[in-house]
């Protein structure tokens, strides 16, 4: 099962912003789309679920999604127990203080930060934030995530930049 993972979107209704091509290429090709916050608007999800299933939390900017978005989300994807969450807090604790809030996560999903991370966590637990595929802030590159699940295993992860 392919996810594409996406947080810190920040697309608004006014269309001045969208996703870059590739992202679209990407969720045309996945089998779901996970989304970690800062949406902003029901459209950006409305559009990706045209192409399958879109699992996403509440960010700290998704005014308008308040009613519509849970704050944590946790879900079973192939086997494989995957925790979403929007801010993890500072980075100082936040693999001890993930595996407390999810201790039977195999992956914590999160954003914020727009910072991308694909580091282990507290006793294998993955911690994986996609970064931002439209604001890089004070990241190197704009990035999103995938990864590839199977079987009760993580098979693949990647944080691709754009170009």
């Amino acid at each position: 099962m392919r996810l594409l993972v996406l947080a810190d979107t920040h697309i608004r209704n006014d269309r001045t912003r969208t996703l870059p091509d590739v992202v679209w290429e990407q969720a045309r090709e996945a089998d779901a789309v996970l989304h970690a916050g800062d949406v902003l608007t029901a459209e950006l999800l409305d559009r990706l679920r045209t192409f399958g299933p879109v699992y996403a939390v509440l960010g700290n900017n998704d005014v308008q999604l308040r009613s519509q978005l849970p704050e944590t989300l946790t879900l079973d994807l192939a086997g494989v127990a995957v925790a979403m969450i929007h801010d993890a807090g500072s980075r100082k604790g936040r693999a001890a203080r993930l595996h407390r809030r999810f201790p039977t996560a195999d992956v914590v999903v999160y954003g914020h930060s727009h910072l991308p991370d694909d580091s282990e966590g507290v006793e294998g637990q993955r911690l994986f934030n996609p970064g931002s595929c439209t604001e890089r802030r004070r990241a190197p590159h704009r990035t999103y995530g995938l990864l590839d699940v199977q079987d009760g295993t993580i098979a693949a992860r990647r944080i691709i930049a754009i170009a």
